[in-house]
């Protein structure tokens, strides 16, 4: 208790002294506040572009971990393909995985060219983040439409007519030479290079529509698993499928999702280079204000000796002296923090950057968290010295100042 509220009193003290030279120390205290916004910007901005990043890589190659498995036989009769559809369904359920879906893709012709149209079960849109322009993505309801249904690209769409929805318009497409009507659920986001028809049918649907069963290129099986064990797990997997299988098939299966690639910060040097100038402010900082605090400490010996007289240790003097610059410049860490958060929250930098993140957080909390940190630790460093200073005044000589 004593030592909390000999803390404590140092802390009060420290307050009065930066009250009393507040001009001196609030001049450099600016820099401080300045460095650490710039340091906890650049943080904020790394971590929240590698979320953007990490997101677009989903899209693609599916949420960490995704495997995938395939064989390399053709599937010749549909009993080939349940048993196929059976022993993915078994193994996810025997490994407890939630979210599987089976991928193959349809030779289709939408609008007088080729489709690209892709045949997916309902937990897809969820693994690879699908991103809807309009619309719905797949349902456990849709399965039991009359008609096949379809998600199609923004570009598609548009050369539609840019149909509501709620109007239930259609697609034409042409498989096997036979003019199916799809209807149209959602709409995709297109890229600027998205100049094609593309799009999404649920798996059953692309099976009767394009005869997957008889199709010579097999179907591929995708799950989510957890990242913790991951490669044990996709043997494991790989294993039960192929238990199923008859004798001489092979399954492969291996994770596609960028993390297995490897996890790389593209946006590390930039990081750097911008760290790297807020170090250099906050140094300049850092000197300015040892400056303020040696020079405050000499025009304050008298003071120490009569504190130092009337027995005040030398461990209350040093931490009352170094809790002054370390409360000055917490105090600028939190003005620089708030200065980032508003800097972040910027609606065209947002716009800009980070439209398309799904899982966008409000400010990244451990950037933050660095930037108070920071700034503790440069009042620290910078009121060593002053604080030394202070301890080795002798009292007598000090009294005599």
């Amino acid at each position: 208790m004593r030592g909390i509220t000999g803390l404590a009193g140092a802390i009060a003290e420290a307050w009065q002294e930066l009250r009393v030279h507040r001009m001196r120390v609030l001049l450099s205290l600016i820099g401080v506040a300045v460095s650490v916004a710039a340091l906890t910007w650049t943080i904020a901005m790394g971590q929240l572009l590698q979320q953007s990043q990490d997101e677009l890589m989903e899209r693609s190659s599916g949420r960490p971990a995704t495997v995938t498995l395939s064989t390399a036989d053709p599937i010749e009769t549909a009993a080939d393909a349940a048993l196929l559809d059976s022993a993915f369904a078994d193994a996810a359920e025997r490994y407890g995985i939630d979210w599987t879906s089976r991928v193959s893709w349809v030779d289709a012709t939408a609008l007088g060219t080729t489709a690209e149209l892709r045949g997916v079960d309902a937990d897809y849109g969820e693994m690879h983040r699908v991103r809807l322009a309009a619309g719905a993505w797949f349902s456990d309801v849709d399965a039991l439409r009359l008609v096949p249904v379809v998600v199609i690209n923004e570009w598609w769409w548009q050369r539609l007519g840019s149909p509501p929805l709620e109007s239930h318009p259609t697609a034409s497409l042409a498989v096997s030479g036979a003019s199916v009507d799809a209807l149209v659920i959602g709409v995709t986001e297109s890229g600027p290079y998205d100049d094609y028809p593309a799009g999404f049918v649920l798996y059953d649907d692309a099976a009767e529509l394009a005869a997957a069963a008889s199709a010579d290129q097999a179907p591929q099986y995708e799950a989510w698993i957890p990242i913790e064990g991951a490669d044990e797990l996709v043997e494991a997997i790989r294993s039960s499928v192929q238990a199923h299988l008859p004798e001489g098939a092979e399954v492969y299966a291996e994770r596609t999702d960028y993390l297995a690639w490897g996890d790389e910060n593209p946006f590390l040097m930039m990081q750097i280079v911008i760290g790297s100038i807020a170090s250099v402010v906050l140094v300049i900082g850092v000197l300015s204000l040892l400056n303020i605090t040696l020079v405050t400490v000499r025009h304050r010996i008298r003071e120490i000796g009569v504190r130092r007289s009337f027995g005040a240790t030398a461990g209350r003097v040093f931490f009352s002296v170094m809790l002054e610059s370390v409360v000055g410049t917490a105090l600028a860490g939190v003005v620089g923090v708030a200065i980032a958060v508003m800097a972040m929250r910027v609606p065209a930098l947002q716009d800009a950057l980070f439209a398309g993140i799904e899982d966008l957080p409000p400010f990244p909390i451990g950037a933050a968290v660095t930037g108070l940190v920071v700034s503790v630790g440069v009042g620290a460093i910078a009121g060593l010295l002053p604080a030394l200073v202070a301890v080795r005044v002798s009292p007598i000589d000090a009294i005599r100042y």
